[in-house]
């Protein structure tokens, strides 16, 4: 069992039982449109919100927990959305193209190589002049636990042919880190 699945037994602190704060702002600032993929959408607020605001959604993640639970909380809301268990390196065979695509914690995970496979991947279902929304681990937040820190050189460097970075702005992570937001990156690229 994958660590990211088993971590869904209990409630990871990434889990905080509402959308993220961003993924809202995103939202009520028009930047999220039409046909939506939530890469790495664990138990699927942000997909579910997406979905309540009208959105076609899919969400995608690794872990059968997380789906599972994201499937039964779709059910209790009776809200309608697509989860699957998939791997974000190969989006192409979802079969399928999206005007918008976000990610609430995945590319921070991937290993230097594995950013390049999924750059590939995301450009196979992202239209043209559609838009990836990105809230990553920034180099900003102290060293220790957690996951990779990530810097603006290295998402420029990550995305650097093919896409168009429309703003990196700081931001933080709601987390159930008992009151720590970690420090995060909200990124916005369009593909060319």
């Amino acid at each position: 069992m994958s660590w990211f699945n088993y971590a869904y037994e209990g409630t990871p602190p990434w889990d905080i039982g509402r959308p993220q704060g961003e993924i809202v702002r995103l939202t009520e600032a028009g930047e999220i449109k039409g046909v939506v993929l939530d890469v790495g959408c664990g138990t699927g607020e942000n997909s579910l919100f997406l979905a309540s605001k009208g959105h076609e959604v899919w969400g995608i993640d690794a872990a059968p927990l997380a789906i599972e639970k994201a499937n039964e909380k779709a059910r209790q809301r009776a809200l309608k959305a697509t989860f699957l268990v998939h791997d974000a390196l190969d989006l192409a065979s979802l079969g399928r193209e999206f005007d918008t695509v976000i990610d609430s914690g995945l590319f921070h995970t991937f290993s230097d190589e594995e950013r390049e496979i999924f750059v590939k991947s995301l450009g196979s279902v992202l239209r043209h002049g559609g838009t990836y929304h990105m809230l990553c681990f920034s180099d900003k937040e102290p060293a220790g636990g957690g996951p990779r820190r990530i810097s603006q050189a290295e998402i420029r460097s990550t995305f650097r042919r093919g896409w168009r970075i429309n703003y990196i702005k700081e931001t933080s992570f709601e987390a159930g880190f008992g009151g720590h937001a970690p420090r995060a990156w909200r990124v916005s690229i369009t593909r060319e």
